[in-house]
């Protein structure tokens, strides 16, 4: 028997919700403060070293390169006034004598450009900048752009050149220069034994509320290590002006409490691209009151998440291992269940919207027949309890570590967990929080097996720091560099040189198909899919969500307004 709902308590239930999410019409005045919640708080704040999506993200607030790929992914200028180009005559190729080519790119800064603390940007900061990420030891990320450009020849204080000692098809993105103010970080420098002792010393790492270490809209004025960083408007900004008279990126890393932040209003809206996993925003945009309260964006981009094998342990240096370890888990049935199938299958790290994607890639399909009779043939045999042993009794086991607290990729692991199980692999599950995932872990090997995390990329970026054996993070260059499976292979090593060297797209595209042609056969990760991220941006703040395009980033930030 159904019961009808008394009409009073349906009345009172309406007014509660009506309070709880009202209209878009009758939403909250307009603000002048803004609180974003995302999952991982920054290793560092230094522009160059420790690049992870978390440093990248929040640091754009109050900082921009002179140029790069903006977030509709177009090449922009943010400090300097016109883009290099071969057309325009800032670039040009050069010969540099014994049959070998090279290449100038002048660039001029942009008039008003300045620090936070007034201070001019110049080029002397690009000099500074330059000398300092291009000893090894300085950990700078960006290795490959500090080895390929040999002198940066200072003009005037507006105007400089970049000298290379090859031709590269991207030679007008400055992303990896890493732009430092020489009036602040010089002495730093000089004051240090060691260079390797810089990412310590460095400002924006011990007073990052320095004013003068800022370019953006905005400068960091309070900061709570693994807590919050607070940004408020830069009054030497040259740009429009910024709305909000403050910023705060609050850092939450477990997504369910991240969500729960963001329904009691603790967070304003949450960053997409380290915000709630796909199911969470899924379910989220079902509710009514929700659909009331949020706009919804669920745009896919350059976010490619995958599984780091450390190559150094003798069980994964087998290469029947590794392609068992792909051919045994499903997929396709994994994003299927887990979100509603949004995330496409990745089977190389070249994304499907990439010019260079070879759509005869080689493709891992599931089939745990063909893994075992791999392991067989690696010699590892089914023992008790159905998991494989070696010819010593040694059972087939290994480490499965990300993130602590992120919902989904711990979902993920105990699916694949499962499916391994079936072929006789042991996976056992050990997670740390996020700083020490991506401020220790990975970078200094400290995992002995599988190691699950995404990559952001921009347009057609060479995979010179996760696949190049310059891209190894060794203590010699201060563990820069994203290559965490230690992957030294020299025909991936030729033929990235190649495709950077390489300035006519179509020739560049065999070259393309080549390297995933490498990474398929060797598998020094196990790739799972390309992420879709969740945008969930409460009606009031407008700028974000821009129909027609992609959710505007902290790129954009002094586009940001209220309703």
């Amino acid at each position: 028997m159904v019961k009808k709902l008394n009409p009073l308590l349906g009345a009172v239930a309406a007014a509660l919700l009506h309070l709880l999410y009202p209209s878009p019409a009758l939403a909250q005045t307009p603000k002048d403060t803004l609180v974003i919640g995302m999952s991982q708080y920054p290793p560092s704040l230094h522009p160059g070293i420790e690049p992870t999506v978390a440093k990248v993200y929040a640091m754009r607030f109050g900082y921009r390169p002179i140029a790069t790929y903006n977030d509709d992914m177009k090449m922009q200028c943010f400090i300097c006034t016109e883009l290099p180009s071969i057309a325009n005559g800032r670039a040009k190729v050069v010969d540099l004598g014994g049959g070998k080519k090279g290449m100038t790119v002048r660039f001029t800064l942009h008039p008003q450009a300045k620090w936070g603390d007034g201070v001019a940007i110049t080029s002397k900061d690009v000099a500074f900048s330059w000398t300092v990420g291009s000893k090894p030891e300085s950990g700078f990320a960006g290795g490959d752009f500090f080895r390929r450009v040999t002198k940066v020849e200072v003009l005037d204080p507006k105007n400089f050149v970049l000298h290379l000692n090859k031709p590269v098809y991207n030679f007008a993105d400055l992303n990896d220069l890493a732009l430092m103010p020489a009036h602040l970080e010089e002495p730093v420098v000089k004051g240090l034994k060691n260079p390797a002792d810089y990412g310590k010393n460095t400002g924006f790492n011990r007073e990052p509320t320095q004013a003068g270490l800022w370019n953006g809209p905005y400068k960091l004025t309070q900061i709570q290590s693994g807590a919050f960083l607070v940004f408020e408007p830069n009054p030497h900004w040259w740009g429009p002006k910024p709305h909000f008279k403050r910023i705060t990126v609050k850092t939450v890393e477990n997504t369910a409490t991240l969500e729960a932040n963001l329904r009691s209003g603790d967070v304003d809206f949450i960053a997409g691209v380290l915000g709630l996993s796909i199911d969470q925003g899924l379910a989220m945009a079902k509710e009514p009151a929700s659909q009331q309260k949020y706009d919804f964006a669920f745009p896919p981009g350059l976010l490619y998440e995958y599984i780091v094998l450390n190559n150094a342990n003798p069980v994964l240096q087998d290469k029947r291992v590794r392609h068992a370890l792909m051919l045994g888990i499903d997929r396709e049935t994994l994003v299927k269940q887990l979100v509603d199938g949004k995330f496409p299958v990745a089977h190389s790290w070249v994304n499907p919207l990439e010019l260079g994607f070879d759509p005869n890639v080689t493709k891992y399909a599931f089939d745990p027949a063909r893994a075992k009779a791999l392991l067989d043939q690696a010699g590892f045999r089914p023992g008790a309890g159905g998991i494989r042993v070696n010819a010593q009794g040694q059972r087939l086991s290994l480490e499965y570590m990300t993130t602590a607290g992120n919902k989904l990729r711990e979902l993920i692991q105990q699916v694949l967990q499962n499916q391994w199980k079936q072929i006789g692999i042991e996976v056992v599950i050990k997670n740390v929080p996020a700083r020490t995932y991506f401020g220790e872990t990975l970078k200094k090997h400290q995992f002995t097996g599988l190691a699950q995390l995404a990559l952001s990329s921009t347009p057609e970026s060479p995979p010179t720091a996760v696949l190049s054996s310059s891209g190894i993070p060794t203590a010699s260059n201060n563990y820069g560099g994203q290559n965490y499976a230690h992957f030294s292979n020299a025909g991936m090593d030729k033929l990235i040189d190649e495709v950077q060297r390489e300035l006519d797209p179509a020739k560049r595209k065999p070259l393309w198909a080549e390297m995933q042609k490498i990474f398929t056969e060797e598998l020094p990760v196990l790739p799972l899919y390309f992420r879709t991220d969740v945008y969930v941006v409460p009606k009031w703040l407008t700028g974000v969500i821009r129909p027609g395009k992609l959710p505007a980033g902290p790129y954009a930030v002094e586009e940001w307004g209220v309703r």
